[in-house]
Protein backbone atom coordinates (compact mmCIF):
# COMPACT_ATOMS: atom_id res chain seq x y z
CA UNK A 1 0.00 0.00 0.00
CA UNK A 2 0.92 4.07 -0.96
CA UNK A 3 -0.33 6.57 1.01
CA UNK A 4 0.60 9.99 -1.09
CA UNK A 5 -0.35 14.04 -1.58
CA UNK A 6 -3.65 14.21 -3.50
CA UNK A 7 -3.64 15.25 -6.64
CA UNK A 8 -6.08 16.85 -8.92
CA UNK A 9 -6.37 13.44 -11.05
CA UNK A 10 -7.51 11.64 -7.86
CA UNK A 11 -10.58 13.86 -7.22
CA UNK A 12 -13.24 11.42 -9.09
CA UNK A 13 -11.85 8.33 -8.16
CA UNK A 14 -11.46 9.75 -4.62
CA UNK A 15 -15.56 10.88 -4.47
CA UNK A 16 -16.34 7.58 -5.16
CA UNK A 17 -14.64 6.27 -2.13
CA UNK A 18 -16.20 8.99 0.10
CA UNK A 19 -19.76 8.23 -1.86
CA UNK A 20 -19.24 4.21 -1.19
CA UNK A 21 -17.95 4.52 2.08
CA UNK A 22 -21.10 6.46 3.40
CA UNK A 23 -23.21 4.59 2.07
CA UNK A 24 -22.13 1.60 3.32
CA UNK A 25 -20.93 2.49 6.60
CA UNK A 26 -22.67 5.22 7.67
CA UNK A 27 -26.27 4.46 6.64
CA UNK A 28 -27.14 2.62 10.05
CA UNK A 29 -26.37 6.23 11.27
CA UNK A 30 -27.54 8.56 8.86
CA UNK A 31 -30.73 8.73 6.83
CA UNK A 32 -30.10 8.38 3.16
CA UNK A 33 -31.39 12.21 2.15
CA UNK A 34 -28.51 13.66 5.44
CA UNK A 35 -25.72 11.36 3.53
CA UNK A 36 -26.46 12.24 0.03
CA UNK A 37 -26.78 16.14 1.06
CA UNK A 38 -24.30 16.19 3.60
CA UNK A 39 -21.30 13.87 3.04
CA UNK A 40 -21.50 13.10 -0.93
CA UNK A 41 -23.08 16.07 -1.66
CA UNK A 42 -20.10 18.05 -0.19
CA UNK A 43 -17.44 15.87 -1.46
CA UNK A 44 -18.01 15.85 -4.90
CA UNK A 45 -15.10 15.55 -7.34
CA UNK A 46 -14.84 19.17 -7.69
CA UNK A 47 -15.59 19.97 -3.79
CA UNK A 48 -12.14 18.43 -3.14
CA UNK A 49 -10.04 19.95 -5.44
CA UNK A 50 -10.97 23.11 -4.08
CA UNK A 51 -10.47 21.86 -0.72
CA UNK A 52 -6.96 20.55 -1.53
CA UNK A 53 -5.86 23.86 -2.56
CA UNK A 54 -6.16 24.88 2.06
CA UNK A 55 -4.99 21.77 2.75
CA UNK A 56 -2.92 18.87 2.97
CA UNK A 57 -5.31 16.06 1.42
CA UNK A 58 -3.69 12.23 1.13
CA UNK A 59 -5.45 8.96 -0.48
CA UNK A 60 -4.04 5.74 0.25
CA UNK A 61 -3.80 3.23 -2.52
CA UNK A 62 -3.85 -0.32 -2.97
CA UNK A 63 -2.33 -1.52 -6.64
CA UNK A 64 -2.97 1.88 -8.21
CA UNK A 65 -6.62 2.03 -6.92
CA UNK A 66 -7.99 4.71 -4.03
CA UNK A 67 -9.08 2.78 -1.39
CA UNK A 68 -9.16 5.60 1.27
CA UNK A 69 -8.24 9.43 1.56
CA UNK A 70 -7.93 12.21 4.67
CA UNK A 71 -6.92 15.72 5.04
CA UNK A 72 -5.24 18.05 7.72
CA UNK A 73 -5.11 21.71 8.05
CA UNK A 74 -4.96 24.48 9.94
CA UNK A 75 -8.45 25.21 12.56
CA UNK A 76 -9.30 28.30 11.65
CA UNK A 77 -5.74 29.36 10.19
CA UNK A 78 -4.53 28.89 13.49
CA UNK A 79 -0.44 27.63 13.52
CA UNK A 80 -1.07 25.97 17.03
CA UNK A 81 -4.22 24.37 16.25
CA UNK A 82 -4.45 21.93 13.06
CA UNK A 83 -7.58 20.06 12.13
CA UNK A 84 -8.12 16.18 10.47
CA UNK A 85 -10.92 16.49 7.88
CA UNK A 86 -12.39 13.99 4.93
CA UNK A 87 -11.45 10.79 6.73
CA UNK A 88 -12.43 7.97 4.41
CA UNK A 89 -11.39 3.98 4.23
CA UNK A 90 -13.69 2.06 1.81
CA UNK A 91 -15.39 -0.45 3.87
CA UNK A 92 -13.71 -3.77 2.63
CA UNK A 93 -10.53 -2.36 3.73
CA UNK A 94 -12.38 -1.41 6.92
CA UNK A 95 -10.54 -3.22 10.30
CA UNK A 96 -7.26 -3.94 8.95
CA UNK A 97 -5.21 -1.59 9.71
CA UNK A 98 -5.57 0.83 6.51
CA UNK A 99 -7.24 3.71 8.87
CA UNK A 100 -4.56 3.54 11.62
CA UNK A 101 -1.89 3.78 8.84
CA UNK A 102 -3.57 6.96 7.84
CA UNK A 103 -4.36 8.50 10.25
CA UNK A 104 -0.54 7.95 11.47
CA UNK A 105 0.63 9.90 7.96
CA UNK A 106 -1.91 12.70 8.90
CA UNK A 107 -0.06 13.02 12.54
CA UNK A 108 3.27 12.91 10.81
CA UNK A 109 2.07 15.92 8.41
CA UNK A 110 3.68 19.69 9.10
CA UNK A 111 0.16 21.07 10.14
CA UNK A 112 0.01 18.36 12.60
CA UNK A 113 3.68 18.75 13.84
CA UNK A 114 3.38 22.31 14.55
CA UNK A 115 0.18 22.17 16.52
CA UNK A 116 -0.39 21.73 20.16
CA UNK A 117 -4.09 20.66 19.57
CA UNK A 118 -5.72 18.92 16.93
CA UNK A 119 -9.15 18.58 16.43
CA UNK A 120 -11.76 15.91 14.21
CA UNK A 121 -15.20 16.27 13.34
CA UNK A 122 -16.06 12.69 14.02
CA UNK A 123 -19.03 11.00 12.62
CA UNK A 124 -21.21 8.92 14.73
CA UNK A 125 -20.03 5.57 13.06
CA UNK A 126 -16.72 6.60 13.12
CA UNK A 127 -16.39 7.98 16.61
CA UNK A 128 -14.82 4.60 18.05
CA UNK A 129 -12.12 4.10 15.80
CA UNK A 130 -11.01 8.32 16.32
CA UNK A 131 -10.87 7.03 20.30
CA UNK A 132 -8.81 4.32 19.77
CA UNK A 133 -6.32 6.72 18.09
CA UNK A 134 -6.13 9.15 20.93
CA UNK A 135 -8.62 11.51 20.59
CA UNK A 136 -10.98 12.16 23.78
CA UNK A 137 -14.37 14.61 23.47
CA UNK A 138 -13.72 17.90 23.01
CA UNK A 139 -14.31 19.78 26.43
CA UNK A 140 -15.28 16.44 27.58
CA UNK A 141 -18.78 16.92 25.95
CA UNK A 142 -19.95 13.10 25.14
CA UNK A 143 -23.29 14.38 23.19
CA UNK A 144 -23.16 14.67 19.46
CA UNK A 145 -23.44 17.67 18.14
CA UNK A 146 -27.03 18.82 17.01
CA UNK A 147 -27.27 14.64 17.13
CA UNK A 148 -24.84 14.68 14.28
CA UNK A 149 -20.96 14.53 15.03
CA UNK A 150 -18.80 14.70 17.97
CA UNK A 151 -15.88 17.06 18.15
CA UNK A 152 -12.93 14.75 19.53
CA UNK A 153 -9.51 16.17 20.30
CA UNK A 154 -6.02 15.32 20.88
CA UNK A 155 -2.99 17.38 22.93
CA UNK A 156 0.43 17.22 21.96
CA UNK A 157 3.52 18.69 23.91
CA UNK A 158 4.98 21.08 21.71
Amino acid sequence: MEIRLFTDKDAEETAQVIAETARVCNSKDYPPEFIEQHIIGLHNAEALKAFSRGRHSYVICDNGRIIGTGSIAGYWGSVTESILLTVFILPEYQGRGVGRKLIETLEQDEYFLRARRIEIPASLTAVGFYRKMGYDFKNGDTEPEDGIMYRLEKFRQV
